[in-house]
């Protein structure tokens, strides 16, 4: 699992990095929700999540397709989220409190 999951990080790193303004500030979390599904977290500044999600969701879709193609291909499965840092941390502040569980995605 874990060359899969290297291999498919280093694709989204790529691809997501190529369309944002600030490639410097951005984090990619992966967790292995169960040993067939990977959830991926994209973890951007608030200006370059609209910039990656892109029209109605279209560029954000489209990133889906493909890494969802690619994960097929070895027969696991993966979901990916994209958020600001502000919605990150707003996330840890609820874990922390325990209002959430934290489910890896």
């Amino acid at each position: 699992m874990r060359e899969i999951t290297d291999k498919l990080r280093g694709f989204l790193q790529y691809v997501a990095l190529q369309f944002i303004e600030h490639p410097e500030n951005a984090q990619l979390r992966v967790a292995e929700a169960d040993p067939k599904h990977l959830a991926f977290r994209l973890i951007l500044e608030h200006s370059d999540v609209a910039q990656l999600i892109g029209r109605n969701g279209f560029m954000a879709g489209a990133i889906r397709s493909v890494l969802s193609a690619a994960a097929e291909r070895e027969g696991i499965k993966v979901s990916l989220r994209i958020q600001s840092h502000e919605e990150e941390r707003q996330r840890i502040a609820e874990i922390e409190a325990k209002e959430i569980v934290d489910d890896g995605s």
